[in-house]
């Protein structure tokens, strides 16, 4: 099932890249945030094939895990819409908040139906999902579990098609930097890129990204992929996942200062702040040519109170 208009842009970003130590031509930026539906991102990749599976099995409900700005969470309920599919979205928490922002906005809007699960830790969601499916399928529904991240070997298949359309549009490319969270991404791109060529900075979403990744891409490949081939960086998770960390605002404010490009403080956020690192301490080179996958996360940026603040602050104290 076909929900977004492929390839999306790969566009020129030179400005950033002479701030941040590379040549004029080195960068680019893969603007898979523009994917259209439902506030674009990177999930709708993964979302073709899994709304594909689910229309197969003859689902009439998607269900779902997430944090209250999850962008997965957004996009699935977009997808189930785009679809015909109810959606139920299993998050931590007590209850919704009285003035929803950012991605909780959106999921009203799409009319998703939010089980809140309390204080239940991300393991403990899936858990939660489980017995979601259960009683749904005790009123008579026919529901489907999308994982996690809409992350899997199913859902990766996204990003091997998206590291072929990078490869169509700029072949010479050496480094593509991604966000880690759930694995699925990057899993993908390793299919079609290689592990050499695909650096992922890890948001702090999982305790082992990489060997998740690793799964997955052994599943797409069919050869086995270890975790210790694979390039990740850890240096950007800062305090925890969510919780905004100061070389992120940087980037944030740089990619948004000198390209007009707006990041969230989750996931691109820390993948640009990644990249800024890997070019400092050498493992990304002036004359290399650079891909930075902008995976979407805008509407993130509204929800998130402490990003806010902070964008506010150093407004409010700019000249």
């Amino acid at each position: 099932m076909t929900l977004a208009a492929w390839p999306t842009p790969m566009e020129a970003a030179p400005r950033l890249a002479e701030e941040i130590g590379l040549a004029p031509g080195d960068l680019w930026i893969k603007r898979d945030d523009l994917t259209g539906l439902g506030g674009g991102g990177n999930k709708v990749r993964k979302l073709e094939w899994l709304i594909a599976d689910a229309l197969r099995c003859g689902a009439d409900t998607l269900v779902t895990t997430g944090g209250p700005q999850s962008n997965h969470a957004r996009l699935t309920a977009a997808a189930g819409a785009r679809a015909g599919l109810d959606v139920v979205l299993v998050m931590p928490g007590s209850g919704r908040p009285d003035r929803p922002a950012g991605n909780l906005l959106l999921d009203a809007a799409l009319a998703a139906r939010v089980v809140w699960a309390g204080d239940a830790a991300p393991a403990e969601l899936a858990g939660q999902a489980e017995k979601t499916c259960a009683e749904l399928r005790g009123e008579g529904a026919v529901p489907y579990l999308v994982p996690f991240g809409g992350s899997g070997a199913l859902g990766a298949r996204g990003y091997r098609e998206a590291g072929e359309e990078i490869l169509a549009q700029r072949p010479d490319v050496r480094h593509v930097v991604t966000a880690l969270g759930s694995g699925g991404t990057m899993a993908g791109l390793v299919a079609a890129l290689g592990a050499d060529r695909v650096l992922g900075v890890d948001v702090g979403a999982l305790p082992d990204p990489a060997a998740v990744a690793a799964a997955f891409a052994s599943d797409l490949t069919g050869g086995e992929v270890t975790a210790d081939r694979l390039r990740v960086r850890r240096d950007q998770v800062g305090q925890a996942y969510g919780v905004l960390h100061e070389p992120v605002l940087e980037a944030i404010t740089t990619v948004a200062r000198t390209e007009g490009v707006v990041l969230d403080p989750v996931y691109t956020g820390r993948a640009a702040a990644g990249l800024i690192a890997a070019v400092r301490d050498g493992d990304i080179r002036r004359g290399q040519r650079t891909v930075l996958l902008h995976t979407g996360g805008l509407p993130g940026l509204f929800g998130h109170a402490e990003a806010a603040d902070r964008i506010g602050r150093r407004l409010r104290s700019s000249p």
